[in-house]
């Protein structure tokens, strides 16, 4: 009987505490599925509807020749590798035969091979990197010896073929400061949208393991990839300017030295060079992140002389002078309270307006601005394209200023007319003397010359004229002028042997507290040729040489580059 009554007191506690249990199960999933419902329901969608992106292929980028139109690569995509193995799938009497193989493929030394050896001894081990940045030839000797345990994973990266060659103009493809991949500078970032192309999504479900459930369905949307860009830059002539240009950076001992080479009857840039510079496919070692932008676009700074051209161009289109019409130089003008001389105080005399650019006469520019007026020098320097951005197609582009221009004062349009208070960058000047060589149009400098989208369609760059900023016959006079200021003025180092070129010297003193610094000066030499049917116009600038004149600096350099991209592109010789 006690025995009976013991029997039901266990059955009355167990039922009790299946019943409790029972209870705290259904307030429990009360609390999951009706007051916390939402919560679980975005965890499970989190979980098993899986979004996942599908990574278009980043669009290259090409150089192409102007002589046959074939194209190299600039900025290309190519594939690397990480080497990895998994320990516990390596035989204990193997690791010492593998790791001889491998260092001796990866080019490892002794100590980097001891620490190989332990990466393999690792038996618990199911996972553990060896090497990243593998290339092509060594994975596939790894590969071929066949070593179990040894895997690769491969992965796109970005390669620049010719390392620093118009590493400016391309900029790179890198990390930002919160970790996402992205273009930056140059092309890669102006263009880094239509580079990147358009990411695919991937909706589906996945089970427990992770793997996708083929019966849930699964929905997508293809990726885009990013367009192709072919470039107007011709890599012989990049290769060839830049490399003379960095002989007299390093020469002159130059803080900074920018070239540009355009084509004057369509505006396309052939050659763009910027110094400091760096290797895109080490884009981070570099002293200065200013080594990033690319001088030829992102620097203003006054001009000087070689501004005095497009001076003297006004005068012709307004019809005040002629090559040949004289003033006398007054030796010092003064102006608003200030005193305005010549290079070394030299007083000319009696000169002509062609005189008065072979030698560079500062009071002759500003005599020439005097009969123009302040409002219409002011009006012509805008169409001109000064102070506004050019629209090519890269990163770090500036406007330059020419706001003295507004400012009350005779003193402000009498030192711009040679080429001070006001600041330019080399591509606009560039786009001016392009606009004195082809008679008078100014056009819009591209460097892109195709964009190739992944759906076959092609978007061409055509030639734009933005403005006709002087007349045929003002534009053939002060050409003829620049020939003369090359074979008998200031510039006779830039004179070529082969070809009658026109240009300009400008050496520019910059501005400091209290006045312009001394004997601190930019050295430019803008110019075209050939003088008979212009087909470049090259600038060259050079920022703080450690020589006096531009003649000996950005003159030679000048004319070397223009001797070799004359006869590249087959320009019959004149003379």
């Amino acid at each position: 009987m006690m025995e009976m009554d013991v029997s039901n007191k266990r059955l009355t506690v167990l039922s009790i505490c299946f019943l409790l249990a029972a209870l705290v199960i259904a307030v429990k999933l009360f609390v999951l599925q009706i007051l916390q419902g939402d919560y679980y329901s975005t965890l499970a969608l989190s979980t098993h509807e899986i979004y996942k992106k599908i990574h278009p292929i980043r669009g290259e980028i090409f150089f192409r020749s102007a002589k046959d139109n074939t194209e190299s690569g600039a900025a290309v995509n190519a594939k690397q590798y990480t080497i990895f193995a998994v320990p516990t799938e390596i035989k204990k009497d193997e690791v010492q035969k593998f790791a001889e193989s491998l260092s001796a493929i990866l080019l490892l030394n002794e100590e980097n091979k001891k620490i190989l050896i332990e990466k393999l001894s690792k038996v618990n081990d199911p996972y553990e990197p060896l090497a990243k940045k593998v290339d092509d030839l060594q994975m596939e000797q790894i590969k071929n010896l066949k070593l179990a345990g040894i895997y690769f994973n491969d992965e796109d990266r970005r390669f620049y073929p010719e390392s620093s060659l118009a590493a400016n103009i391309l900029g790179f493809y890198g990390f930002d400061n919160e970790g996402n991949a992205r273009g930056s500078y140059g092309l890669e970032g102006y263009l880094n949208q239509v580079l990147s192309g358009k990411s695919g999504l991937m909706l589906g479900e996945k089970g427990a393991k992770g793997g996708w459930i083929t019966l849930a369905g699964r929905t997508t949307m293809e990726a885009e990839n990013g367009a192709n860009i072919v470039l107007t830059i011709d890599r012989a002539l990049e290769y060839q300017a830049c490399e003379r240009l960095r002989q007299g950076f390093e020469e002159y001992k130059a803080l900074s030295a920018s070239l540009i080479m355009m084509d004057v009857q369509s505006g396309a840039i052939l050659a763009m060079c910027s110094f400091p510079t760096f290797d895109p496919n080490n884009y981070s070692k570099v002293d200065s992140v200013s080594s990033y932008n690319n001088t030829a676009i992102f620097t203003p700074y006054e001009p000087g002389s070689v501004f005095k051209p497009i001076t003297m161009s006004i005068g012709l289109d307004l019809d005040l002078i002629t090559p040949n019409t004289t003033f006398t130089d007054p030796c010092v003008k003064k102006i608003n309270g200030y005193e305005i001389k010549n290079a070394n105080d030299t007083c000319y005399g009696v000169s002509s307006m062609t005189s008065v650019l072979e030698n560079s006469i500062n009071t002759g520019a500003m005599w020439v601005e005097e009969k123009i007026g302040a409002d219409r020098f002011k009006n012509y320097i805008k169409k001109f394209g000064f102070g506004e951005k050019t629209g090519i197609e890269l990163s770090t582009e500036t406007a330059g200023d020419i706001r003295s221009l507004d400012k009350n004062g005779e003193i402000w349009g009498a030192v711009a007319s040679f080429g001070q208070g006001i600041m330019v960058t080399p591509l606009q000047l560039t786009v001016a003397y392009a606009a004195l060589a082809n008679g008078g149009n100014l056009l819009r400098p591209y460097v892109v010359a195709e964009k190739r989208y992944a759906n076959g369609k092609v978007e061409k760059m055509e030639t734009l004229v933005n403005e006709r900023v002087l007349s045929t016959r003002a534009s053939k006079l002060v050409t003829g002028m620049l020939v003369s200021v090359i074979e008998n003025g200031h510039s006779k180092e830039a004179k070529s042997a082969n070809y009658y070129l026109a240009g300009k010297t400008g050496t520019a003193q910059i501005a400091g507290k209290g006045g312009y610094l001394e004997h601190v000066t930019n050295h430019t030499f803008a110019g075209y040729g050939p003088a008979s049917s212009p087909k470049i116009a090259l600038v060259v600038k050079f920022e703080q040489p450690e020589r006096d004149w531009a003649d000996s600096t950005a003159g030679p350099v000048f004319r070397d580059v223009m001797k070799f991209a004359l006869e590249y592109l087959g320009v019959p010789k004149e003379r």
